[in-house]
Parts: structure tokens; sequence; C-alpha cells
């Protein structure tokens, strides 16, 4: 059936390089996964097994009619996910989300490969990027991609891979800012002049800010964390409070250049936020990269402002991270600009949690067999869950302010019409059913 036909050679046997190569092999293509575990291991790995569930044993949310990652996992389904496949078979009690027995669901994911004529596992560390005569590869190595690759990758893009300690800020929906206090602005009306949206602090509120700031609980480092530096151009807020009282008052929360039309009290400092998508719903707290813990960061962020009753696309995070750019250096098929036999999957593109990396892996795989069978494979809509993230990762995000993104509604086009705000989650999840029905049903490699 495939045997004469080149294999598709897969880096990476996690979650995302081991639904890719699921994808291939039902499309009769052969595979070649290439896993450098137990041979190398990584410092948060327990086991040498595929699809490892590294830490959490959630999938989040499973409710297809009111969340983005439930209606994604329906997506997934609906394309013969052996990931989602394995999660319901593994499934384990966990209220309204989808959690997973950790050893059942990676033995049977393993099972399933190791048990396919067309998969070649070779257990091997690849240090370097695979030359064009290995034909189509997908490297899906994620965030703790080894030293060797990820200085090869970094070498290769031209853009920053990121292998420390990564501080990202929070990220809020626009609609949930209160407009009565918070105005459009840039600083001295720079760029179009209101390109931010600016939240006004007194002193007495800043001062009781900073002091939050000084207090509110944060992560912890974990022992092989410990010696992992901070990336310097991405300090946390709390790391810049720390330097003195003003840091942040002549940092990102400067009140210069900007007039208040809502008050004529002058701000003792401001919150900007910077719009963070092209469809102009998200929005990212500028300078307020954070390692507060979640709880820490809605108390003290909401206390601010504006902000008080904000829904959060994304909270804050430390991570130690190993990701590209892949706005700037993917083209809309996951493939590298100037190495197009080779795509990225996973959360190695900058997509954040277990699903987000499968969909991708699941699609490069879809992308990658279409390619070996010369035939067509198009790309789910942007209305979908699938689609939505995809192409946030590939041109739908700045590529200036690029950090890993989990999916959510704020990646959807909103949907037309006046919706009240309750339906309004119903509304993208019913659009997003009917339009990845009609897609799926004429999608064909």
């Amino acid at each position: 059936m495939s045997a004469d036909r080149k294999p598709v050679h897969v880096i990476g046997g996690g979650l995302a390089g081991s639904e890719a190569t699921w994808q291939l092999v039902q499309a009769g293509v052969p595979v070649i996964l290439h896993e450098m575990r137990p041979v190398r291991g990584t410092d948060a790995h327990l086991t040498d097994g595929l699809a490892e569930l590294v830490c959490s044993n959630s999938f989040r949310s499973d409710d297809a009619e009111n969340n983005a990652v439930g209606l994604l996992h329906r997506e997934m389904r609906d394309m013969g996910s052996l990931i989602m496949e394995s999660a319901d078979i593994n499934r384990v009690p966990a209220g309204g989300a989808l959690a997973g027995d950790r050893d059942g669901f990676s033995a049977y994911v393993q099972e399933k490969i190791e048990a396919h004529p067309l998969v070649t596992l070779e257990r091997e560390e690849v240090t370097d990027l695979p030359p064009v005569d290995w034909g189509q590869v997908i490297i899906a190595t994620g965030p703790l991609t080894s030293g060797a690759l990820a200085e090869k990758v970094h070498a290769a893009t031209g853009a920053d891979a990121l292998a420390f300690f990564d501080a990202i800020a929070p990220i809020v929906y626009k609609d949930s800012i209160d407009f009565d206090i918070a105005w459009f602005q840039s600083r001295y009306d720079k760029g179009d002049g209101s390109d931010y949206i600016n939240c006004p602090m007194t002193e007495t509120q800043y001062r009781d800010f900073i002091q939050a700031l000084n207090e509110g609980g944060k992560t912890e480092f974990k022992e092989w964390e410990k010696n992992t530096p901070y990336f310097d151009g991405c300090l946390p807020i709390e790391v810049m409070a720390e330097r003195g009282p003003e840091t942040l008052r002549f940092g990102p929360m400067k009140p210069v250049g900007l007039t208040n039309p809502n008050s004529e009290e002058k701000p003792y400092a401001v919150v900007q936020l910077r719009q963070d998508n092209k469809l102009g719903t998200l929005y990212n707290m500028v300078g307020f990269q954070t390692k507060l813990t979640y709880g820490e960061q809605k108390r003290i962020f909401q206390a601010i402002p504006g902000p008080e009753k904000a829904e959060f696309a994304r909270l804050g995070g430390l991570h130690r991270n190993t990701f590209i750019n892949s706005p700037e250096v993917l083209d809309d098929q996951l493939r590298l600009k100037n190495h197009p036999h080779i795509r990225f999957a996973g959360q190695i593109t900058g997509v954040e949690g277990y699903v987000e990396s499968t969909a991708i892996g699941l699609i490069a795989g879809r992308l990658a067999a279409a390619d070996i069978m010369d035939g067509a494979f198009s790309l789910p809509p942007i209305t979908t869950a699938m689609g939505a993230i995809l192409g946030h990762i590939t041109g739908g995000a700045d590529t200036k302010t690029f950090q890993p993104m989990n999916v959510n509604f704020g990646l959807f086009p909103p949907p037309e019409g006046r919706i009240k705000k309750k339906e309004r989650k119903q509304a993208y999840t019913a659009r997003a059913a009917q339009d990845f029905s009609g897609w799926l049903e004429k999608a064909t490699l």
C-alpha cells in the first residue's frame, strides 16, 4: 500500500509528535519517529513512554458548547485524534473537565503507535536540523527541546528561540474593561494616537499596588529550574517593583504624554494595555509579565481602576521555555520559511496546553501527508477552534510580542450581529460547529 513511499521523520514522541505520527500512518504514509528518551532524559519527564503527561493529567474543560478548549476537543475527535481517543478511554472523574490516568494514557498511545506496521520508532537524540535528503520532517520537541537542537533551531530561524525563564503578561478581553474609567490613547498621540487602553491610578492606588506586588504570593522554582536565568527584556513586574517604589512609575506605568478624558485629575501612574491580536478582542497588560500565583494576579490586577471586572484570556506566568516566533518564521502550512521541508508542531510553535499542542501536531501530520501524496488539504476556517489557534501562530499574533497562548474565544472573529453577553459563547461554538462540519466534509488529502 505505501512501502514505496518516502517516510516522514517526526522528531519528538510527546503528544504532538505522537498525534502527527498517527495522522500520517492513518493516511498510509510511513513514519520514522525519533524520541530521545531514554537515551537522553529531561529534567521533567519521569518515564520513556510516548505522550507522557508531564505536568497535569487534565485536558481541561470538555464542554464543547461553552468553552473553546472543549470545542477543540470535539473537533479533534471528529478528525480521528489518537490523543483524544486515549484520553477518553483512560478517563478519570474530573467534573466537567477531561482528565486521564497518566500511565494508562501513555501506554495506550505507545501501544497503538508501536503496533502500527508503518511506524519505525528510533530511540535517539537528533542534534541537528534534518537535511533536505531526509524529505518531509516534523519537529515536535516541545518546551524542553534539547540544548543542541535548540541552538540549531535558533540559528536557522534567525529569531529568538527562548530557553530561559520567560515571564509572560496577562491578556484580558477588551469587552471586560470599564471604559467609563479607561480610555484609548497613545503616549504623545504617537502611531494612530489611540493604540493603547489606559487605566489611571491615583498616588494612593499606586502605593497600594506596589505594596500588593511586594507582598503577593509568588510561584516557586523547582530544583532543576533554580539556575535558569530570567529573560532580561521581560523581567517580572514584581522584580521591577523590588528595585524601588518609583521604578514602575518611571517605566511601563509612566503617566506622561496622556490626557484622561474621563477626569480632570492627572493620573499618578497609568497601566497600559496593548492590542494582542488582529481582531482587537484581546489586550496585553504592558509590562505586567509576572510570577504571581493565579489567585494573586486576579486579586491584585482587578484592583486596578478599569479592569476591576476584567476577564482574563490568559493569566501571566513564568516558564522555562523553548519556542519559536512562529508568526515570523513559519508559513501557513507550518513550514519553516527558509527550510520548507521542515514543519514544526506542538508547544515549540508557541501554543500552550496539551490539547493545543496536539491539535497543531494533528494538522502538521495532515499537511505532511498531503505533500507526500501530492494531494490537497485545506486549512480549517478561523471560525473553528482548530483554525483559530492555527491562524494565531501563523500570522494572527503580533510578531514583536508573541508569547505562548491557549485556545480562547478571543482568537475567533466575533459573531455577526448583536448578541447578549450570556449567549456569546454559544454563538461562537454554534458557528464553529457548522463551519467545521462543512469544512471537514470537503477537506481531503
